[in-house]
C-alpha cells in the first residue's frame, strides 16, 4: 500500500455496566480475529491489542523539575481506552471504513484519528 497514512482506531470501553457473557465474549473475540485477518489480508495491518483495566495504570507527571508517580487512571470517566489498532489506509474514508468494521467486531464505539508525520514500521 503506497502513500498510506497511519490511523489509530481507539476502542472506547464503558467503565460501568454489565460485562459481556462468556458466550458473547467468545463471539466478539472471534469477530476481532476475523477483523485482524482482514486487515492483514488487505495490507492495512500495523498493530492491535487490548489494554488492562484503568485501575492498573500508573500516571507520571512533571512537577517542579521532578517526576511524580501516582496509581490509577489519569482521570475518572464513564469510558476508557480499552484497546487500539493502528492501520495503514490511503485516506480518511478508508480508515473510517476500517473503523466501521471494528465497531461491528467489538460492538463498542471506535474513535479514528490520523497520526502526524512519518511513521516507522
Amino acid at each position: 500500500m503506497t502513500n498510506a497514512l497511519h490511523y489509530l482506531l481507539s476502542v472506547v470501553t464503558p467503565s460501568e455496566g454489565t460485562p459481556p457473557s462468556a458466550d458473547e465474549m467468545a463471539r466478539i473475540t472471534g469477530n476481532l480475529q476475523a477483523f485482524h485477518q482482514d486487515l492483514k489480508d488487505a495490507g492495512a495491518w500495523v498493530f492491535a491489542g487490548g489494554l488492562a483495566a484503568p485501575s492498573t495504570a500508573t500516571v507520571l507527571r512533571e512537577k517542579n523539575g521532578d517526576v511524580l508517580t501516582t496509581d490509577g487512571p489519569y482521570i475518572e470517566s464513564k469510558e476508557y481506552l480499552g484497546g487500539l489498532c493502528i492501520v495503514k489506509a490511503p485516506d480518511l474514508d478508508a480508515a473510517l471504513e476500517w473503523g466501521r468494521k471494528a465497531v461491528l467486531a467489538t460492538t463498542l464505539p471506535i474513535e479514528v484519528r490520523p497520526f502526524y508525520g512519518e511513521v516507522q514500521e
